[in-house]
């Protein structure tokens, strides 16, 4: 059997970039010191939903993003978190950075969350490719948050050989909301046949219709089983994955 050790560390961001690089700097140690091989932050580490995003993007080489690659190259961790940058016709993307020992990817968030009463689509441009990387010979793939109700996605990185899909987010609070997490995130590690690690926010009071968090970050197999599911408050995700179980997934159940 193959393995990686992974983590999901389920903090609460706020409105200061600063702030949260130091929230998300103290919880990649965390999960370093278990041993963790790759962690995943949340949607938004780098300033919560509700902040003014136009004034707090930054570029993939601003303060923010170095922070991260340089914790994640004096720990030898992959580390997978999700930040604001500006897009050329004066929106933000809402982009994951994926970076670590050999490891440097980005993914604008292709499905924008305009729904339950909110508009991401009028601050945020929508990205258009699929990001797959290489970590320690495993095929991770990348989704954010309301990528998760859209299942195409989810088969195209199965086809594309994920072995494991990181799904940062931050999933605002409301009736059948939490059941409605728990239900997509098994469902979209069946329909890749893959891992599923998928990091919340921890639960942070509704801001009007800005999503910010319920928490239940979670470690889903390829079958779509709940093999650890965190709750509500600031917490760490420990889990080691068999990255064989998928190839053996899909040859035993051939769908995709």
């Amino acid at each position: 059997m193959t393995s990686l050790r992974v983590a999901a560390a389920q903090i609460r961001t706020g409105v200061d970039p600063v702030a949260n690089l130091a929230t998300a700097t103290d919880a990649v140690r965390r999960t370093a010191a278990a041993g963790a091989e790759l962690v995943a932050l949340p949607e938004a580490t780098l300033a919560a939903f509700g902040t003014d995003l136009r004034a707090v993007a930054e570029p993939l080489d601003g303060p923010f993003a170095t922070g991260l690659r340089k914790v994640a190259a004096e720990l030898g961790i992959v580390v997978v978190a999700g930040l604001f940058e500006p897009a050329s016709d004066g929106r933000v993307h809402n982009t994951l950075l994926a970076t670590g020992p050999d490891v440097e990817a980005s993914y604008r968030k292709i499905h924008l969350y305009d729904a339950f009463g909110s508009r991401e689509s009028d601050l945020v441009a929508p990205g258009k490719e699929l990001v797959t990387l290489e970590v320690r010979g495993v095929t991770v793939g990348l989704a954010t948050c309301y990528d998760l109700r859209f299942a195409d996605q989810f088969t195209a990185l199965g086809r594309a050989g994920a072995h494991l899909v990181v799904v940062p987010a931050s999933w605002g609070a409301g009736p059948g909301k939490e059941e409605q997490w728990d239900l997509l995130t098994q469902a979209r590690a069946s329909d890749a046949q893959s891992w599923l690690l998928a990091c919340d926010q921890a639960w942070t009071p509704p801001a009007g219709t800005d999503p910010l968090g319920i928490g239940r970050s979670a470690l889903i197999d390829p079958i779509g089983h709940a093999c650890a599911r965190l709750g509500s408050e600031p917490e760490l995700l420990l889990g080691t994955i068999d990255t064989d179980l998928p190839g053996t997934i899909r040859a035993r159940v051939p769908i995709l």
